[in-house]
């Protein structure tokens, strides 16, 4: 029996092999419970581009909580400014196996209104 870690990684790895597949940069999601954390790589997935967190100390003075979709924006508008600066416009996002609901969601859409297309 495939347990719940197992099942998205296994999901997860699938995503990665059609990203790669396409030589695109990706944006990359992983969360926890009381984080989350954002990293766009580049086409070749050599080299990290552009991250930003709820970790991030200027960003930890500005929000009371990590978990939450509130959160999830900020780091999805930081993120995207930062890739922007960096010169990709255009990203796949790579949800790492979770579902496109809640944190995701909001991580995703403040990207877009960023500018970052995906």
């Amino acid at each position: 029996m495939i347990d719940k870690k197992s099942a998205r990684l296994r999901r997860s790895a699938q995503t990665r092999r059609k990203i790669e597949q396409l030589r695109v940069a990706r944006l990359s999601v992983h969360r926890t419970n009381s984080h989350i954390y954002a990293q766009v790589f580049s086409a070749d997935g050599t080299q990290v581009v552009a991250s930003a967190s709820t970790v991030d100390k200027d960003l930890r003075a500005e929000l009371a909580n990590g978990g939450n979709t509130s959160a999830a924006a900020v780091v999805g508008k930081r993120v995207a400014e930062k890739a922007i600066k960096a010169g990709v416009q255009a990203v796949a996002f790579d949800r790492a196996g979770y579902r496109y609901h809640g944190r995701v969601k909001a991580l995703a859409e403040a990207a877009r209104e960023a500018g970052l297309k995906f």
